[in-house]
């Protein structure tokens, strides 16, 4: 008889729930260092639910049973379990393997490993890079306290920083400044470390070198996009890749009412990030984004000019990987012989 099994990953244990087709529940735990005992009990003609988490690669890694089907369930769409009044670690895997077998569980796409790196470093990246801004701003805040004109952008270079020991500050001060570009320096570096660990595993992504023909979009913007978007053919249209990056539209629909919103903001914001700043470099070597830019500005002001823009570049980059182009020169939409 077939079996869904909803599992409550945690970091030392998973708790099971065993649902059969006549609706008989049985419930099991299982230490992590004995995963092996879960394994050896299942079927191939088993399916395992698991949310996803930290260590679900891991886990899912573990599950080698041929024909065993295994789904991801993304957390953050399923409410369930989230918004639940009764939330334990058995009514968590008994959801779980209810919903599995209505089949109405909404899962994670699956990356290659390369790509979950790419993804991982890239965030840790970003966090540097906010850090590193955040210390910035601290460092006009302590001028601008004192009465004195500074822009941050001068704080971004050697000179600018050492610039400051030219003010007149408090012993107290001096220090916490000291302080502040010594490790606004080391992140600096750490930051450089992890864009050279980046570039070699970026290259290794399907679709890498179709992305840096393109204008606009580097080594390092590939590996983030590439990372993000996987297997391109996951996205039977354009529309439902603008979607996952989150720049559509929200829409509420009431009986004959339909009201559009602000974007939705899904996903990884690095994704966005990066899609919005490799469109507007892209635009000032294409007439036809330039031109698509300019339009939408004059009706729509430069805020959703910037968002239209990201997502008609990101078109793009969709045909560019169905299709496999290379381009000799994207101003001029020439593709490679």
């Amino acid at each position: 008889m077939k079996r869904y099994i909803g599992v409550d990953l945690h970091t030392t244990q998973v708790t099971v729930c065993y649902l059969k087709e006549d609706e008989e529940i049985s419930l099991g735990k299982y230490q992590l260092c004995e995963i092996e005992k879960f394994v050896s009990g299942l079927k191939k003609t088993d399916e395992v639910a698991v949310e996803a988490t930290g260590n679900t690669r891991w886990f899912c890694e573990q599950l080698k049973v041929p024909g065993l089907k295994v789904r991801i369930v993304n957390p953050r769409a399923f409410e369930v379990i989230k918004s639940s009044a009764k939330k334990t670690d058995e009514e968590d895997a008994i959801n779980l393997a209810k919903f599995l077998k209505a089949n109405l569980l909404p899962e994670v796409r699956r990356k290659s490993e390369e790509a979950e790196t790419v993804s991982r470093m890239n965030e840790t990246r970003t966090k540097f890079v906010r850090l590193q801004t955040s210390l910035k701003n601290k460092l006009h805040a302590l001028a601008v306290s004192r009465g004195w004109k500074l822009k941050k952008a001068s704080l971004s270079s050697d000179k600018g920083l050492n610039r400051l020991f030219d003010l007149e500050w408090t012993e107290i001060e001096r220090a916490e400044i000291e302080i502040i570009i010594e490790q606004m320096g080391s992140l600096k570096q750490s930051i450089k470390k992890l864009e050279k660990a980046i570039e070699p595993l970026a290259k290794k992504l399907q679709g890498y070198e179709n992305l840096i023909s393109m204008t606009g979009i580097g080594s390092r913007s590939a590996g983030v996009l590439l990372a993000i978007i996987g297997d391109v053919q996951d996205f039977p249209t354009k529309d439902k890749l603008a979607s996952y990056f989150g720049i559509v539209p929200r829409v509420s629909n009431s009986n004959e009412t339909v009201r559009h919103g602000r974007i939705t903001k899904l996903g990884s914001k690095t994704g966005r990030t990066t899609l919005v700043q490799c469109s507007l470099v892209a635009m000032r070597g294409s007439r036809y984004l330039r031109d698509y830019y300019e339009r939408i500005k004059k009706r729509k002001g430069h805020g959703k000019a910037k968002i239209a823009l990201a997502r008609k570049f990101l078109g793009i980059i969709y045909d560019t990987l169905q299709n496999e182009w290379v381009f000799e020169d994207f101003n001029n939409f020439v593709l490679a012989e």
